[in-house]
């Protein structure tokens, strides 16, 4: 006569250990962890959206500051790093798969690899951050741009001008003489504007007299990238002044991408947390809450970098 097996009551054992005495069960315990999971991610959601209306705003109402501080962005690091997180997601992912079906093993490595791909989104963030420092362009009082020349960019970078030839301001400034004239006073003439030095004329194109067919025309150059090509450039009569505070692009710039930095760190410190008790064997089918709220909260930080990278490293 065989004998009947007990019930295994290992996995409903292990669940008890990490019950709280508020839930009845496992399953209530994750449900109102991932309800808590769920209302925090949603201040953050708020708390990024309200960043996100004050890019729009400025942008919209200074889009050459946008234009030329685009063009000290990386675009190269900037999609590097959308691929890492995105590879980091991914793996993060698979580590909650790896919890829900005890697989002990697979779990560290996840971990370990979500882990390298935050350090390496956060070592590509303090190069472009380095370069920035060492360049000047940062926020408000500390701009300070190396070459200056650089953020002399304008919708026509160097607009174009008019001025009149020195034939025709002489022309234009000598008095006019009549053509009886005697030779005695035309050569006395000619001497006294001999001796006057060449200096560079201060009249004012608008106040010469010399005739539109007699003004040079200077043509503009090509504007920053992004911008109005050459042949739709304006023509204007006078040198515009350059683009000015380009660090309010900066200042949005750090602001966004520091904030998003500070909950990369915040994220690997959990996953690292996540990851020593994995190593110890804590998470299990039975019990594995903690790794699935983890990982949600590491899929936000990935969600808020796709929209940052478009933001500021692809509209232009």
């Amino acid at each position: 006569m065989s004998r009947v097996k007990p019930p295994d009551h290992s996995a409903d054992a292990a669940a008890a250990t990490h019950l709280p005495h508020q839930f009845d069960t496992a399953e209530q315990q994750r449900e109102a962890a991932s309800l808590g999971m769920w209302i925090f991610l949603a201040t953050e959601i708020l708390l990024f959206g309200g960043l996100f209306c004050i890019y729009a705003v400025f942008r919209a109402n200074h889009p050459r500051i946008f234009a030329v501080g685009h063009e000290h962005l990386s675009t190269l690091w900037g999609a590097v790093n959308t691929v890492i997180l995105l590879c980091s997601s991914f793996t993060m992912a698979t580590g909650v798969w790896a919890a829900e079906h005890s697989r002990k093993r697979l779990l560290p490595v996840m971990l370990v690899l979500t882990l390298l791909g935050g350090l390496g989104f956060l070592s590509i963030k303090y190069v472009e951050y380095r370069d920035k420092w060492r360049q000047g362009l940062l926020w408000g009082r500390y701009y300070h741009p190396a070459d200056e020349a650089e953020h002399a960019a304008a919708p026509a970078s160097a607009p174009a001008t008019f001025s009149a030839p020195a034939s025709a301001l002489a022309t234009s400034s000598a008095p006019a003489t009549n053509a009886a004239t005697s030779p005695t006073t035309a050569t006395a003439t000619s001497m006294a504007a001999a001796s006057q030095p060449e200096t560079e004329p201060t009249t004012s194109p608008t106040t010469t007299q010399a005739t539109a067919a007699d003004w040079v025309f200077t043509p503009p150059e090509t504007g920053p990238r992004g911008l109005l090509p050459p042949e739709r450039q304006p023509v204007v009569l006078q040198q515009e002044e350059r683009v000015r505070n380009v660090h309010t692009f900066f200042a949005i710039y750090f602001g966004l991408t520091g904030l998003h930095g500070l909950h990369v760190i915040a994220g690997l410190a959990v996953i690292a947390w996540l990851l020593v008790r994995s190593l110890r064997g804590r998470f299990s089918a039975a019990y594995y809450t903690p790794v699935h709220m983890g990982g949600l909260y590491w899929h936000l930080v990935d969600i808020i970098w796709i929209y940052l990278f478009p933001l500021l490293y692809l509209i232009h």
